[in-house]
């Protein structure tokens, strides 16, 4: 491979700003750069503390958490992004630093703002000023209150606009005048006394629901933990290591340079919280590498931005939606990461198998053995990076909490990648890490570790200090933690923002409302529709069951259009707060219903028009974004169609015990398997042989088949793939 077949790292890191918003901020200076620089390093050092040695109470961590949100996010994206306002035109009195006055007017306020509950919480007397505590102002705000909290819910919506663009806040504002105008709203459903603004405020600003909700403090709690461990981790070497693993696992197969995408996009979803970083991380090699092997431009942006949109689903962090949803399940980890693999598993097996008989048909060359690494020199030169990683899911599958996992888990990376004996002041790193190990192993740390868990956790922590590989310098550590905070500043202001539409459901109960028009239109469209079907035999055919399946096509519709450009535990939490009602409706577990809002909200981050990854592949690629985002949607076709079987069966799910069975399990997993499998030889257009017409219209169908979770459709599916595989075993070819 030549070198103008890879993008150089300013190549991948401007396109990586140019598709995710959240990293494109405007030049504010040598000055005020600096100060941002170590105010980040700062943000990041607060939350590491934290999760290591405790969090504050709720009110002043969420306050800290938005403080610098609003710092970052006011002083770093312009109102309107365009090129002349990223650049550096500074106007010392109208535009200090680059940043207008107004920007510094709206940073400064929405900071006090933030920080006014804690001061205010027990109450303030000075001068002429008199506040009560807040248990006595709760429902009855002060006239401060309410000028703090108009200020923060306005400020909430503008960095979420800065940040991710127009969708989310339009859509919070459709809510928030829904809370308002109650009593006139067009249809009765919808009708309710309303709140005034007084009231609006109290219950957006006052913990425990709105702003400082449940949202906002899972965020800046684990989220926030977990998006700045992938960074480090990543950095430190992990998401190479990754690379040259799957070039092992995969390369020397059919379709070998797709197919170490899709595994190494998976391996780097692990650890990743953004499917844009993905793709550019792993697709900067693994795109050249499909293109120089003979596969179209768009195909192989498609590949790596559906393997890195996979990512976001697959276990144990999920994008970290998963700590998210046990939080709001009440469940433990382990539940959510157990329920979530075989799922996951399904999307994978979509993707690799059209990876698969594309390269058969387009007869596409593999990878020879020499252009292979070795895997005795990757683990050599590389098996000190899982460290870090090893740690972190052994302390989280322990049962001990998320945020002690991460802050294990960036120690580690800390250790494995800075402290080394050739820089002696180093070593005060590691032996910090074992001291706090065994401190918390001690009677005087309360709850800490168990005696095992300590020796497994020193013994990590003493390996990682003793391999030959490379260290980073000072610097470079000190990068991947400001990396790391611009990372999480789009997540951290969307789930502000969207704390306020959980605020206004909880208020209004306008989710159960919705969940009612959903179910009432669908059963008028059922009504319509039956009489078409009546004729067929079976349960599937009846007017309940047309009406299960109308209202859960809506929902989906509407997951993938309101998840559009949103990052994943943004448009988890609006989902849930919007769509779960919906199907709590129709009988679905509430595990099922949040892992159905899940996927189908990430999906649409390989769905035209709004596809940020496939458009950042599409640019490693040189292709077509739209016919690139076609073409990751239709590698995704296993997610599509996952979340309707884990609805219909839950048992796929494996920890709900009233569904569950081994034989059930296995009839539903392993026929949902071959139907993924059997619809990419449609998708694809060859088997053995190439599909065409007829023959891959009845492979389609069967495989859609096999997907439904029904023995009768399992054997109406072998009756029409059965004579298309004969034909296909057969030497001619099928036509």
């Amino acid at each position: 491979m030549t070198e103008s077949d890879v993008m150089d790292a300013k190549a991948l890191e401007a396109l990586e700003k140019k598709y995710d918003t959240s990293l494109n901020t405007r030049d504010t200076g040598p000055a005020l750069s600096a100060f941002l620089y170590w105010a980040s390093i700062i943000f990041a050092g607060y939350h590491l503390w934290t999760a290591g040695f405790g969090t504050p109470v709720d009110y002043v961590h969420m306050g800290v958490h938005l403080a610098g949100l609003f710092l970052f996010i006011f002083a770093g994206f312009p109102l309107l992004k365009y090129a002349s306002a990223l650049e550096y035109h500074p106007v010392k009195i109208v535009k200090p630093c680059n940043v207008p006055l107004y920007d510094w007017f709206w940073m400064i306020l929405a900071i006090a703002a933030s920080l006014y509950l804690w001061v205010s919480w027990r109450g303030v007397s000075f001068g002429g000023l008199e506040i009560p505590e807040q248990m006595l102002r709760q429902g009855n705000p002060v006239a401060l209150d309410v000028f703090f909290g108009t200020v923060l819910v306005l400020a909430s919506l503008e960095i979420a606009r800065r940040t991710i663009g127009y969708i989310l806040p339009l859509i919070i504002l459709v809510f928030i005048v829904f809370a308002l105008f109650g009593p006139y709203m067009p249809a009765q459903i919808l009708q309710h006394p309303g709140v005034d603004w007084r009231q609006f405020v109290n219950n957006m600003y006052f913990p425990f629901e709105g702003i400082f909700g449940i949202t906002l403090w899972v965020v800046s709690t684990v989220v926030f933990h977990f998006v700045l461990f992938g960074v480090v981790a990543q950095r430190m070497g992990l998401g190479q290591f990754f690379v040259d693993n799957a070039m092992i696992a995969a390369g020397r197969y059919t379709g070998g340079p797709a197919k170490v995408s899709v595994v190494s996009s998976a391996f780097f979803g692990t650890i990743s919280g953004s499917s844009i970083a993905n793709t550019v991380s792993t697709g900067s090699l693994t795109i050249p590498n499909m293109k120089r092997m003979g596969y179209p431009g768009h195909f192989a942006g498609g590949v790596e931005a559906a393997a890195s949109a996979g990512g976001q689903i697959t276990p144990p962090i999920m994008g970290a939606a998963s700590f998210l949803m046990a939080e709001y399940l009440e469940v433990p980890y382990t539940t959510i990461v157990i329920a979530a693999l075989v799922p996951a598993l399904m999307h994978y097996i979509g993707v690799m198998s059209i990876v698969h008989f594309t390269a058969k048909r387009l007869n596409l060359p593999t990878y020879t053995k020499e252009e292979l690494p070795h895997f005795v020199e990757v683990w050599r030169r590389g098996w000190y990076t899982i460290i870090p990683l090893i740690a972190l899911l052994v302390v989280l599958f322990s049962g001990y909490s998320p945020n002690m996992a991460a802050f294990i888990g960036i120690s580690l990376c800390i250790v494995v990648g800075f402290a080394t004996f050739s820089r002696p002041a180093t070593l005060l790193l590691p032996f910090a890490l074992l001291g706090f190990i065994f401190w918390k192993a001690s009677p005087y740390s309360g709850e800490g570790f168990s005696p095992t868990m300590a020796g497994v956790l020193g013994a990590l922590t003493i390996l990682g200090m003793m391999h030959k590989g490379n260290r980073q310098s000072i610097k470079e550590l000190l990068d991947s933690f400001h990396v790391g905070v611009q990372y999480a500043l789009a997540v951290g202001a969307a789930s502000a923002a969207v704390g306020i539409v959980v605020g206004v459901i909880n208020t209004t109960g306008v989710g159960f409302r919705l969940g009612f028009m959903v179910t009432s239109g669908a059963a008028d469209m059922a009504d319509s529709i039956y009489p078409l079907l009546s004729w067929i035999p079976g349960e599937a055919f009846s007017q309940p069951s047309i009406q299960q399946f109308l209202s859960l096509v809506m929902i989906a519709i509407a997951c993938i259009l309101m998840g559009a450009g949103l990052p994943t535990t943004a448009l988890y939490i609006m989902l849930v707060a919007v769509a779960q009602p919906a199907l709590a409706n129709l009988g679905v577990p509430a595990l099922a219903t949040h892992m159905f809002v899940l996927y189908y909200g990430v999906i649409s981050e390989i769905t035209p028009p709004v596809c940020a990854s496939a458009y950042a592949a599409a640019g490693i690629a040189n292709a077509n974004p739209f016919r690139t985002g076609v073409s990751a949607f239709t590698l995704g076709i296993g997610k599509l169609m996952v979340p309707m079987v884990f609805v219909y069966a839950p048992t796929i799910l494996i920890v709900l015990p009233e569904y569950f069975t081994l034989t059930s399990f296995l009839q539903v997993s392993l026929t949902c398997a071959f139907g993924v499998f059997v619809i990419a030889t449609a998708v694809s257009g060859y088997y053995r042989q190439p599909l065409n017409g007829i023959w891959r219209l009845m492979m389609a169908v069967g495989g859609l088949l096999l997907v439904a979770p029904s023995t009768s459709s399992d054997l109406l599916a072998i009756v029409l793939i059965a004579p298309v595989a004969f034909l296909q075993y057969r030497p001619s070819e099928v036509t």
